[in-house]
């Protein structure tokens, strides 16, 4: 991983919506701004809301308030502002006949809104739920799959100043049941059933299982009644607009609050310099509403004036739909996760045109570095930067990112976003930057786009970020920067292993089993050992027609990262538990290798590869 894989050309570094900021600023290159950025944010985020263009309706008195400590910040005070209007309405004003957002089923359709549109119908749906009583603040949850109507949900909700509560799109009763009553919501919008990989999708009847007394709304929206006049709700910056919920390692899921203003400028922020969006450009992220990714579509992608493609069902059912998706709507902007892209490794490379392309965004997780390369080379044709984003459902956007306009070191991060103040540090809070030693990833101060805190939990969120180190924001990340400034992860940090004294993160004893030419992918875990204190597991899962044997891959292993970190077991297995976002549940792959609590499960989406993981042991 120490090779540079990007060099921009001169047309994509003039082009780039970071030069035109660099040059606003008046600095000297990409990295010069950035430092600037995170040592002086106030200085630094009006200038971004102007660069973008972002509206106000009231400008605020001050950009920051650290009266109550940085855990508590508040953003842009006293501004007013609305994310409906931002990322609908002035678009329709402006480029009315624009395409907004496409939806694909699975089965083929398609259909198309325009700016105007999609602005009338997030109004009047707006007018539908005020009449069904919902103000200012009340929770209005959005359980859908990805079409134009999440869109239209998570606008109306922002265009009355409720506060939406996006669900998983393939949770069951008890998943809903818990974040609806968690939430309070008044009202659900849902539809009949949805489609994934061929097969229907219960979803209203689902919703009707909870048996939770809350008001339900059916898309399509049936929208005639209402006459498409309320103006949007403009309101204070620090008006609640967001309640996610993201899994906690115990059974009990954190509820995340964001807020307009913050989240407004900061997935904006990252849309517009580190994806590179452009108004009439073309985005699709393979994403679901239930995580970060796609409010950051909603809205990031909305903001910058651009169409946003939703697509309903897999990904990679059948396996080059995304390739298809590509070419056919000529998408500029593709949204993947790493382990996405290993899934469709083994299908080989596209056979598409998917010359449209200019940049690929990814998240989620640590790559490999095989993977990597097959979707830079085979994939993007050495021509489409990989913008490798790190950040959380509780930062709001990024912590690390590239931007097209830099160099980009195979399998890097590239390095601190802007207005973000990032160190690697020890375990008494001393920067490693400069050393190349892997410590904890950690913001020394507060951003527009933290969580304002956990729903109804403020002591879980100051013990989730603040507490170890008072005053900084610690993120559970390993972290390094090498030589040539470039960052990498090294996997959360309690994911960590610690094998006879010496520490080491996951991705890196999986990017060696994943190296074996007949391994398609792989989750090391540490297991409990009498002598060692405790040894690494690796559970392999082979591409279809290959073998190997445990000794095998565990010399593979050895012959990389040193005899000391030969796992003790290779364990072969058909699937590893995964999230819709298809991100790899270690700990749930841990807990069924000792027999120890997995906890919150409520998002995997194949819970049996757990049970044939218990068996296989």
């Amino acid at each position: 991983m120490t090779d540079v894989v990007w060099r921009p050309p001169t047309d994509v570094v003039e082009r780039a919506n970071a030069t035109r900021l660099v040059r606003r600023a008046g600095e000297e290159d990409w990295w010069e701004l950035v430092r600037r950025s995170g040592e002086d944010p106030d200085w630094f985020w009006p200038l971004a809301i102007e660069d973008m263009g972002l509206e106000f309706s009231r400008p605020w008195e001050r950009v920051s308030d650290l009266s109550r400590g940085p855990e508590w910040a508040t953003w842009f005070v006293g501004g007013e502002v609305s994310i409906a209007r931002n990322c609908v309405h002035r678009w329709a004003e402006r480029t009315p006949e624009a395409v907004a957002a496409v939806g694909l089923g699975e089965d083929g359709s398609r259909r198309a809104l325009t700016f105007a549109e999609l602005s009338r119908d997030v109004t009047r749906l707006a007018e539908r739920l005020v009449a069904l009583g919902v103000e200012p603040g009340d929770r209005v949850a959005i359980y859908l799959p990805m079409s134009p109507e999440v869109a239209i949900a998570s606008h109306a909700c922002a265009h009355v100043g409720a506060i939406q509560v996006p669900i998983f799109s393939g949770f069951a009763a008890p998943a809903v049941k818990q974040r609806l009553e968690a939430s309070e919501a008044k009202v659900v919008i849902t539809q009949p059933e949805s489609s994934r990989r061929g097969k229907p999708v219960p979803m209203l009847a689902t919703v009707e299982e909870t048996g939770v007394d809350v008001e339900v709304v059916l898309a399509p929206f049936e929208l005639d009644a209402y006459p498409g006049e309320l103006p949007a709700l403009e309101v204070d910056s620090e008006t609640p607009y967001l309640l996610t919920y993201t899994s906690g390692t115990t059974g009990v899921p954190k509820g995340i609050v964001h807020v307009q203003g913050g989240f407004l400028v900061s997935i904006a922020r990252e849309v517009c310099y580190q994806a590179d969006v452009h108004a009439g450009d073309v985005v699709h992220f393979a994403t679901d509403m239930g995580w970060i990714m796609g409010p950051w579509t909603v809205v990031g992608a909305g903001a910058m004036g651009a169409t946003i493609v939703f697509a309903e069902g897999a990904p990679d059912w059948p396996a080059d739909r995304l390739w298809r998706i590509v070419e056919q709507e000529r998408v500029t902007c593709l949204g993947l996760s790493p382990t996405l892209t290993r899934a469709l490794v083994p299908h080989g490379d596209p056979q598409h045109d998917l010359s449209s392309l200019r940049t690929f965004v990814t998240t989620g997780e640590p790559w490999n570095p095989e993977p990597y390369r097959w979707l830079f080379e085979s994939v993007g044709g050495g021509r489409v930067p990989i913008i490798n984003c790190s950040g959380g459902t509780e930062v709001g956007a990024c912590f690390l990112s590239p931007v097209p306009s830099v160099p980009i070191k195979a399998c890097s991060l590239g390095g601190p976003a802007t207005g973000m103040a990032m160190d690697v540090v020890d375990a008494n809070g001393n920067s490693l930057v400069g050393t190349g030693e892997v410590g904890e990833l950690v913001c020394r101060k507060p951003f527009p786009g933290m969580t304002r805190g956990f729903w109804r939990d403020p002591e879980r969120y100051l013990d989730a970020y603040w507490r170890r180190l008072p005053g900084v924001w610690v993120h559970g990340d390993w972290a390094s920067v090498d030589e040539d400034g470039f960052w990498f992860l090294h996997g959360r940090s309690d994911d960590t292993l610690n094998i006879a004294g010496k520490r080491i993160g996951p991705a890196e004893l999986e990017s060696a089993a994943v190296a074996h030419p007949a391994v398609r992918e792989a989750a090391a875990v540490g297991v409990p050992h009498e002598v060692k204190g405790e040894t690494a597991w690796i559970f392999c899962c082979l591409l279809p027609g290959a073998s190997a044997s445990e000794d095998e891959i565990a010399d593979t292993v050895a012959a990389s990262l040193g005899r000391a970190f030969r796992p003790a077991r290779v364990v072969f297995v058909d699937a590893l538990p995964k999230t819709r976002s298809a991100k790899v549940v270690r700990r749930a792959v841990r807990a069924a290798a000792t027999g120890g609590d997995p906890g919150d499960l409520s998002s995997v989406e194949n819970p049996e590869s757990l049970e044939a993981i218990a068996r296989a042991i």
